[in-house]
């Protein structure tokens, strides 16, 4: 993302409301839920040490005045130093307690990111950038908890301790205090014109930074492919754009922040300057003591932190406010619903059409299936096939027929525009999508390998599986030979993707983790893509041991690969166009007949014998 949207605007305004400061201090304070005592506390604790600072120029005058008067002088330099010590005691540990805080708050927000950036419907998925919406996670909540542990109270203890200061220099001069505050007004005139631009440079600064990350995480994924293409040069300088622009907007709000922290300190600066020269021309013509003037002059001095901390604090919530719109965006992103689409008793069980050779109600079934992803184009026009108990049913079409939706709706990542899809004879709008999860488990073509032990994959479905259920997946998905081959078997680490692994390794052991969970129906996307000859036939064999355990529905373009399923679907164009065995479709359907000869396998010729070892079970060499 490299601008916000207009659903973005909208959301940022309902953040920010109107973009005042006072509105921004209001959402930011929101972010403190749960945190208010640990700010009470640190505030009354910055407050405590503030009114020590404030008593101690009145201290000093009482310094000045008791030695001009030949006065002792050591039990005031005593409380003073008293005072001192105190204040900064109060200050360290009220500073601790909002860091504290600050961490907290961003810890709690990351959990509802993570939370919710795990639980979003596969649509936002498709909008949204992964790198984008991770950097959300990481470089915008850094930003929120320097605005909820400093900026907050500093506006508040700065506000009430400037209030103090000006309240003992108008008791002590109140023509001082009058030029004092001109030169102030016209610093917060200055800020006041910045605070806009501010919070829109650093609102471009986070989204830039989120599309460095978006850029970088896509060219890491592909890093086999940008080599081979010897794209390196071109992808840096991709993303060396994005963080051009991320520098672009960096420098401008940087430069919008040295002009209001400059204004400032040319306020106080000049503020103090005419303090001094004014003031000593007053004591010198005895208008004051020079007691007095010593204390206007601590005072103004002592007045510039929490000036600074004000305008800087203010400058910071609305840096902080480009950040909170990201989060809150990601926030109010829709996650997949956890209750019911329709009541169970509301739920309409159509009779699904299909292959149907026992009397037991299906594992799958789909009946007249429309959808779309965008909804102008739909990819399925009305697909209806069933899966049977522990039978082998393949899927097979042109690519773009739909095979893939239809594993997609299976998997409850969508749900179908028009039609049903059926669970064990349930309609799967009267369950959750947990309980459809549950029993299913899916293969996909792009085998999801993470970084971590041979075990931790395996065991990712249940990870407290007993060692014999994870012996028996690696004998049924022929993983033992690999398990022997790698050291430390099991708890050999696999790598980043499973980089260590071959394509068809990656297919066995994903296979394994799915058959772990006990599935009553399994998915398998292209399950011999990474297969060479011998390895696909032995596959046959344990399609068919797996097919003894659950439903089986493939996708396969490959003819050896489906010619033995119990069931064929052909689909074209987004429809059924016909279901049965091998030979039948052979002579019925032209379609399939077509798709045979050009796997240049003559119509009706058996595809190639599995191998057998000496117990007679089919093996796949490892390392294919």
């Amino acid at each position: 993302m490299t601008g916000p949207t207009a659903p973005h605007a909208e959301r940022a305004d309902a953040a920010g409301g109107d973009g005042s400061t006072l509105a921004a201090v209001a959402t930011m304070y929101r972010l403190t839920a749960g945190h208010r005592g640990a700010i009470a506390v640190a505030t009354v604790l910055t407050l405590v040490g503030s009114a020590l600072g404030l008593a101690q120029p009145l201290v000093a005058k009482d310094v000045v005045d008791a030695s001009a008067h030949g006065q002792v002088i050591w039990p005031l330099l005593g409380l003073l130093g008293a005072l001192f010590v105190v204040e900064a005691a109060a200050g360290a540990a009220g500073r601790f307690l909002l860091e504290r805080m600050g961490e907290g708050v961003v810890r709690q927000l990351r959990h509802g990111l993570v939370g919710r950036l795990l639980r979003l419907e596969m649509r936002e998925y498709d909008r949204h950038r992964g790198g984008d919406l991770i950097s959300r996670v990481t470089a915008d909540t850094t930003v929120l908890r320097e605005v909820v542990s400093q900026a907050l109270v500093d506006l508040v203890t700065g506000s009430v301790v400037s209030a103090g200061a000006i309240i003992l220099m108008a008791w002590l001069d109140p023509l001082l205090l009058l030029l004092v505050a001109v030169t102030v007004a016209a610093a917060a005139v200055v800020v006041a014109s910045l605070l806009t631009g501010i919070r829109g440079a650093s609102t471009h600064m986070q989204e830039a930074v989120g599309a460095v990350a978006a850029d970088l995480e896509r060219a890491l994924g592909a890093l086999p492919m940008v080599r081979v293409h010897r794209a390196e040069q071109r992808e840096a300088a991709g993303i060396g754009a994005r963080v051009d622009a991320a520098y672009g907007s960096g420098v401008r709000a940087a430069k919008l922040a040295s002009v209001m922290s400059s204004a400032v300190e040319l306020a106080v600066q000049g503020s103090f300057l005419i303090v001094l020269v004014v003031g000593g021309l007053r004591v010198s013509g005895h208008a004051g003591s020079l007691g007095d003037l010593v204390a206007f002059l601590l005072y103004a001095s002592y007045l510039v932190l929490p000036l600074s901390s004000v305008f800087r604090a203010v400058g910071l919530v609305q840096r902080g406010m480009g950040a909170y719109q990201r989060v809150d965006e990601a926030l109010r992103l829709p996650v997949e619903p956890t209750e019911l689409l329709i009541p169970a008793d509301r739920t309409p069980a159509p009779r699904p059409t299909g292959p149907s050779i026992t009397r037991e109600r299906p594992a799958l079934a789909l009946h007249d299936v429309h959808f779309g992803y965008d909804p102008r184009r739909p990819v399925l026009r009305g697909v209806s096939f069933s899966v049977p108990q522990r039978r082998h049913v393949a899927l097979v079409g042109r690519s773009g027929a739909g095979k893939s939706t239809v594993f997609a709706l299976v998997a409850r990542f969508y749900e179908p525009d028009a039609g049903a899809v059926l669970f064990d004879g349930r309609p799967a709008a009267g369950l959750t999508r947990d309980a459809c999860r549950r029993g299913i488990a899916v293969v996909d073509q792009n085998t999801h390998v993470v970084h971590g032990t041979l075990r931790d994959n395996i065991t990712y479905a249940v990870p407290d599986a007993p060692e014999a259920e994870i012996r028996r997946v690696v004998e049924l998905a022929r993983l033992d030979e690999v398990v022997d081959r790698l050291p430390g078997g099991l708890a050999a680490v696999i790598g980043e993707r499973g980089s260590t692994l071959s394509g068809g390794e990656r297919q066995r052991v994903a296979l394994a983790r799915a058959l772990l969970a006990r599935p009553a129906l399994l998915l398998l996307d292209e399950p011999t893509s990474h297969l060479d000859a011998i390895n696909e036939a032995a596959f046959t064999t344990v399609m068919k041991d797996v097919a003894q355990e659950c439903a089986l529905l493939v996708i396969a373009h490959r003819l050896s690969t489906v010619q033995h399923a119990d069931h064929i679907v052909v689909l074209q164009d987004g429809r059924t166009t016909a279901v049965g065995r091998h030979e039948e479709l052979l002579t019925g359907s032209a379609l399939y007949r077509e798709l045979a000869a050009s796997q240049m396998l003559r119509p009706g010729e058996p595809g190639p014998p599995p191998p057998r070892h000496a117990s007679g079970v089919g093996r796949i060499h490892p390392g294919e």
